[in-house]
């Protein structure tokens, strides 16, 4: 299936994990720690809410079976206080129940042993970017907050935004998002929600383009045990989880075809069967879906069912490119470099008046993400010193309408893949080859790092083998 994220690159985090099992808690640390994650364990939810008292993080991982203090009550303590933090939920096949309950209590997801580490550090990775769709600082000027979703920008395109997202959040009527990649689909989703009278049920996301078609199924409507091979324990949908609440389907144009059509029968009469059995399920879930392509388009060119389109374009949203609300960069960069120093426990970088021209006159087809990704990028590899217009021009891509001064021809400019090669070798080279210390200064998890060098021709790295999580 397509998938138009996967060359994303995303910042390391600051992660807590809570578990008595040492084994257990220094296999997920191992994991996290080669993604280039900033990790910290400790033995029991009474200890990690002490240290919450004075240090803040990303994630919080939490196992279920603990001593003292369960995992649930423990995440119920959390509901009650600030702490910034996004909670994964680690439970048994026998403890589902559980983890859904937790949940409710404000949980982003929960991961069922025993699991891959591949599997952890992707849950790991969607939990801390939903996190950081979050703003949980005073409000910024130019951005508007709901229950602390903050959506930013004071341009003529935002405010019409924010009206409409206003006016549909308080029904209980589908809701289809379309915008290029990142715009910022997903935060417009969550300040839906978050607007709505179902505020404090779960929202619950799924992105579509990483799941085949039939582990598609079995995420949306849950599956019973021998269902199909592999099926050792009865699983949970996100229709279920999200039953009183909200169920977010990101990309929802990767669904296949087939399964286009049962979503549709949900979305009509609010019924389902889980895979594996014929008891028909009821649920009450708000549907948002986004996508980054013509849902027109899709439906003329056979890979999307015409009527599940008419089905979610009831009140449809869309997210404007950042090329059509360049005022809002300011106020962006602003954002982000307080929230980068915050990241990196230091004072923001300041923005020289070169580099934000350069940044405002930039055409940004990756949008918010692409902006945010470079002040990052600047603000870890300038170590706090002001960000210069030849601190980021290599990284900005050339625009293909951009006219040469001398003979009036249209350049070629280079691919994103192009570009992200050459910022990734010459990140490299700055760290003498040192692959850790180049994933943390370009934000991507070494496992990734690894993969594009092995795609470059580089000879692989040698690493030692992560066991099954089975504690």
């Amino acid at each position: 299936m397509r998938n138009d994220n996967s060359n994303e690159l995303r910042a390391p985090g600051r992660v807590l994990v809570v578990d008595d099992h040492q084994q257990a808690r220094e296999s997920i640390a191992f994991t996290l720690r080669e993604a280039c994650h900033h990790v910290v364990c400790l033995t029991s939810a009474v200890e990690a809410l002490k240290v919450l008292e004075r240090e803040t993080y990303d994630l919080i991982i939490t196992d279920l079976l603990m001593p003292g203090m369960t995992g649930l009550e423990f995440i119920r303590q959390l509901e009650r206080r600030p702490h910034g933090a996004q909670v994964i939920m680690i439970t048994a096949h026998a403890t589902v129940a559980s983890a859904v309950e937790a949940m409710r209590h404000g949980a982003f997801d929960y991961i069922e042993k025993p699991f891959e580490a591949d599997k952890l550090e992707a849950l790991v990775g969607r939990a801390i970017e939903h996190g950081r769709l979050l703003d949980r600082a005073p409000a910024v000027p130019g951005g508007v907050a709901g229950d602390c979703v903050v959506m930013i920008g004071d341009s003529g395109p935002m405010k019409e935004l924010r009206t409409r997202v206003a006016q549909v959040a308080r029904t209980a009527e589908t809701v289809l998002v379309v915008g290029e990649s990142g715009t910022g689909k997903e935060l417009v989703a969550r300040s839906i929600h978050a607007q709505s009278d179902r505020a404090s049920a779960p929202l619950v996301s799924l992105n579509c383009p990483v799941l085949s078609a039939h582990l598609m199924e079995s995420e949306l409507f849950g599956h019973e045990r021998g269902a199909f091979t592999g099926a050792d324990a009865p699983r949970t949908g996100r229709f279920e989880l999200a039953d009183g609440g909200t169920i977010l389907l990101d990309e929802i144009t990767e669904i296949d075809l087939g399964l286009q059509a049962k979503l549709l029968r949900v979305l009509q009469e609010k019924t389902f069967e889980r895979v594996g059995s014929s008891k028909t399920m009821h649920v009450d879930a708000r549907v948002i879906a986004t996508s980054n392509r013509s849902l027109k388009d899709e439906v003329a060119a056979g890979h999307f069912r015409q009527d599940l389109y008419y089905r979610l374009a009831v009140l449809p949203l869309t997210v404007p490119p950042l090329r059509e609300r360049r005022e809002d960069v300011p106020v962006l960069v602003a954002h982000f470099v307080v929230r980068a120093g915050e990241r990196l426990r230091r004072e923001p970088c300041t923005v020289t008046t070169a580099a934000m021209e350069l940044l405002t006159g930039h055409h940004w087809p990756g949008n918010v993400r692409e902006l945010e990704n470079i002040v990052t990028r600047a603000s870890v590899l300038n170590a706090g010193g002001p960000i210069d217009a030849d601190h980021i021009r290599d990284w900005l891509t050339p625009s293909a309408a951009t006219t040469d001064r001398h003979n009036g021809a249209v350049p070629i400019g280079l691919s994103m893949e192009a570009m992200e090669r050459r910022l990734i070798e010459s990140t490299l080279a700055r760290f003498d080859g040192h692959r850790a210390k180049t994933a943390e200064a370009l934000g991507i998890g070494l496992r990734t790092l690894s993969g594009k060098l092995k795609s470059y021709g580089y000879a692989p790295r040698a690493k030692p083998s992560v066991r099954l999580m089975t504690a």
